[in-house]
């Protein structure tokens, strides 16, 4: 089964990305940064997602990433799903922290359960299948509106489709963008550029701490 193997964000100060991942979010070797000035506008197209245990933690680490330079989106709010807000590191990069827990089972903590890349692609299907030919498993699929594919531990993200405009609403940002994605993703299947145009490049899977 191909992997995730990486997951790379294109930034124009990595000592800077590195500092507020590192600090504000926690991350560890989950995300790897590399310098880069391809010129990029409006919506990427990608989103980023941790989730956690509880609300606690949520407020906790978007607190400390808005303390770091990050613009809030959407605040954190209740919904039909849980708990959640979304921020914009100061790379352009949107994350999302959210959990499906809606009540506080302890003190707030800085553990992350998944973190989830959310590829936001023209047509759902088309991308599904494309993922397929490549290797990848799909593990829940809803029509031609989302899929998530299968992930071994040993893979930092998940990976999962949207369409892109459903994606932008959801995050608060509108869909329109050009120019570079400012994300390149390592595939054990790699190198290959999908229909939407996100590359891929060969890599193969190191273990990843928090």
């Amino acid at each position: 089964m191909t992997s995730i193997a990486s997951v790379t964000l294109e930034v124009a100060d990595p000592t800077a990305a590195d500092r507020f991942y590192t600090t504000a979010l926690g991350l560890g070797s989950r995300v790897r940064l590399r310098a880069s000035a391809a010129p990029t506008t409006g919506f990427r197209g990608f989103t980023l997602s941790i989730t956690v245990s509880q609300p606690a933690n949520v407020d906790s680490f978007i607190d400390a990433a808005i303390e770091a330079g990050a613009t809030s989106l959407k605040p954190a709010s209740k919904s039909l799903w849980g708990y959640g807000g979304v921020v914009e590191a100061p790379d352009g990069t949107i994350w999302k922290v959210a959990t499906s827990s809606k009540k506080d089972t302890g003190p707030a903590t800085r553990e992350i359960d998944d973190l989830v890349l959310l590829l936001g692609v023209e047509d759902v299907k088309a991308s599904k299948q494309f993922y397929v030919e490549q290797g990848l498993t799909v593990g829940k699929s809803f029509g031609g509106k989302y899929v998530e594919f299968a992930a071994d531990g040993s893979s930092p993200v998940k990976l999962a489709l949207y369409k892109r405009r459903g994606l932008a609403k959801d995050v608060g940002v509108p869909a329109d963008g050009t120019g570079s994605h400012r994300i390149v993703l390592g595939s054990t299947a790699g190198p290959f550029t999908d229909p939407d145009g996100f590359a891929w490049e060969a890599a193969s899977l190191t273990p990843t701490s928090s």
